[in-house]
């Protein structure tokens, strides 16, 4: 395992790749704390801040190109931005069952699913990851 792949890619892939892996652990911490609490909603607003960067961050990513410059990836970070107010319009309304789904939703889609595609071979993470 080495990082030197990820110092070695453009500034918007690293800030990408940092912020998700930070918002990936704070996810958990999510899943796992106690719900409505303080520190939740603190570490709720970091993650927040960091799934916003992610989303932006990916529009100056274009490793895969299908679509022009763009891939379907791309769709992602728009479902992101909008799916991120309506989790904290959810939470601010105490609609928990919407908040909840909304975050696992993201947590789920944006962070495990499209993370998982960053291992494939000839990807960054790949790299990283095996060395190769």
């Amino acid at each position: 395992m080495s990082l030197e792949p990820l110092f070695q890619a453009s500034m918007a892939i690293q800030v990408h790749a940092f912020a998700a892996m930070a918002a990936f652990v704070l996810g958990i911490v999510q899943l796992v704390g106690p719900k409505g609490t303080l520190p939740h909603r603190l570490v709720g607003w970091m993650w927040v801040v960091l799934m916003t960067v992610v989303a932006m961050t990916a529009f100056w990513i274009h490793e895969l190109r299908m679509i022009g410059p763009w891939s379907p990836i791309h769709l992602l970070s728009f479902v992101t931005l909008g799916t991120l107010p309506f989790m904290i319009m959810a939470a601010r309304q105490h609609k928990v069952n919407a908040h909840r789904t909304a975050a696992f939703s993201l947590f789920f889609g944006a962070l495990i699913i499209a993370g998982l595609f960053t291992f494939v071979p000839g990807r960054i993470m790949y790299e990283v990851v095996t060395g190769a």
